[in-house]
């Protein structure tokens, strides 16, 4: 067999091997990398690997506007010397709504302020408050659509059982610390003001009197409000050298208010509905109503907290949910069943 032998160069190459003149030199190799220095790869724990999110199939639809010509009314809920209130059904959605009807012509600097107040309303989101869904400015009326609450308000209702009272109490103290916190005054705290729905939750409601004290320097002097549960220096303005403090002054309210509750009447010696010299001289010129012997000493104490005849010496809403009244009772397992629901006013 023949040893294989190599190709034959083509013309071209065979030339140039034959030539004499000296080739150039072919440039310098670089030399091999050291194959002993190498990076070790990062370990990949894969328990810890967080797939990437996926682009959204679809965007969530916007909530769209309700519309005044959209809602029927049902039938109505209450009236007061503010306006009236009614059940409505917005058609669209079937949805339950509470339409406040607010009276009077009002001038134009006064109704510009209330919109700018019911607007920011309008942002207000807790639990524990009634929700203002939109506003309406209808043939001259002012006109607020509400979170509807189907069982109705608190008014006249007794609460003996001191844990169902806490977790009462709990919700409303939530309502107060989030109004507070951003700059928001009730100035009218009441049981026919805290309503209640089938899921037992309790939440503040009526801003038809409030202060948005971001927006003015009102000190909220003015005289809206129920006299039987306002504060003795807001009444008499002498008590506290004209100073007025709204945060102080809802949390009289709602020590009034809570202690009715355990009572099953108003505190004071006086009816609430009593005329305006009995109710001033009961709040202003006797001691505090207090909590019965009765009682448990931290219900006792916490009214007391709440009843302070100087506003500087009452707790504030976020040290009172700190306060043993309230922490004793666990809300996950309070037993709210010996509240009389079926009671509730409608």
């Amino acid at each position: 067999m023949r040893p294989l032998q190599p190709p034959p160069l083509p013309p071209a190459a065979a030339a140039t091997t034959t030539t004499t003149s000296p080739s150039p030199m072919p440039p310098p190799r670089r030399p091999r990398r050291r194959t002993d220095l190498t990076l070790p790869l990062p370990q990949r724990d894969p328990a810890l690997a967080v797939p990437l999110p996926l682009p959204p199939t679809s965007s969530s639809p916007l909530p769209t506007p309700l519309h005044f010509s959209e809602l029927e009314r049902v039938h109505r809920i209450g009236s007061g010397t503010g306006g009236t209130v009614y059940k409505v059904l917005h058609r669209p959605t079937g949805r339950l709504y509470a339409l406040k009807v607010i009276y009077g012509n009002h001038e134009d600097s006064v109704r510009i302020q209330m919109c700018r107040e019911i607007v920011i309303l309008r942002d207000v989101d807790h639990p524990n408050v009634v929700r203002c869904h939109d506003m309406f400015d209808h043939n001259g009326e002012i006109q607020v659509l509400l979170e509807f609450m189907d069982k109705g308000s608190l008014e006249g209702i007794h609460i003996p059982s001191e844990p169902a009272l806490s977790d009462l109490t709990r919700q409303v103290l939530s309502g107060l610390y989030y109004l507070h916190k951003h700059k928001i005054v009730h100035r009218d705290i009441k049981p026919s003001n805290l309503l209640i729905n089938s899921r037992r939750e309790v939440k503040i409601a009526d801003f038809g009197v409030s202060r948005v004290l971001a927006q003015t320097m009102d000190p909220c002097n003015s005289s809206v409000g129920t006299i039987a549960y306002m504060s003795p220096e807001r009444i008499n303005t002498d008590l506290n050298h004209g100073q007025y403090d709204g945060y102080a002054g809802d949390i009289w309210s709602l020590g009034v208010s809570i202690l009715e509750f355990y009572l099953g009447k108003f505190p004071f010696s006086v009816g609430r509905q009593g005329d305006w010299a009995s109710l001033m001289w009961a709040i202003c010129m006797s001691q505090p109503p207090e909590a019965p012997a009765t009682a448990s000493r931290e219900f006792r104490e916490f009214i007391a907290c709440c009843l302070q005849r100087d506003p500087a010496r009452r707790l504030s809403a976020v040290l009172l949910l700190r306060h043993p009244f309230i922490t004793q009772n666990n809300p996950a397992t309070t037993n709210t069943s010996s509240m009389p629901m079926n009671q509730a006013h409608q």
